[in-house]
């Protein structure tokens, strides 16, 4: 039983902390910070707005890729993770999102990225969105109900310790 409890080593670590959560707040943020930016510019046709989404989604595409490939590791580096269907949803609903948003700047490249921002701009950034939303649930799964990234040898919060651990 306390197998159960113990949790699913990554392989992405530096000093034995896992990389991938390290890196995801930085393109959950700027995705976020893109859509509310796409939004501001709705609101007051500002251009500097569209300009600044622009940016956005270019430093969020850039810290997805670093995030993504840690997130790689992890997934093809152990048997384990692989096998869990929380994992292949966390992990394609991933790819979706970052397929959107290079979509999303495509559609905003050129002399005046503001010109791309309604309709299609605005709607792909909401989308995106709502994919991370969905991802993250996933991937909180992921920590919180399977354990990966958990040190194995910690047993769950609030489970008894390891027999020969007691005094």
């Amino acid at each position: 039983m306390l197998q159960d409890l113990r949790g699913i080593a990554t392989t992405a670590k530096i000093a034995g902390h896992p990389i991938h959560p390290m890196l995801i707040p930085f393109p959950i943020a700027l995705l976020i910070a893109t859509f509310t930016s796409d939004l501001v510019f709705w609101g007051t046709g500002d251009a500097f707005w569209g300009r600044g989404s622009f940016w956005l989604l270019v430093s969020a595409l850039f810290m997805s890729t670093l995030a993504a490939v840690a997130g790689f590791v992890d997934f093809f580096g152990n048997v384990r993770i692989r096998q869990m269907s929380d994992a292949w949803q966390h992990m394609i609903a991933n790819l979706a999102a970052v397929v959107l948003a290079m979509i999303n700047l495509f559609v905003r490249w050129g002399p005046d990225p503001a010109q791309g921002v309604l309709p299609w701009g605005l709607l792909l950034s909401a989308a995106v969105v709502l994919l991370l939303l969905f991802s993250g649930w996933k991937g909180g799964s992921l920590v919180n109900h399977h354990r990966v990234g958990i040190h194995p040898e910690e047993p769950a919060s609030g489970s008894e310790p390891p027999a020969h651990g007691r005094y």
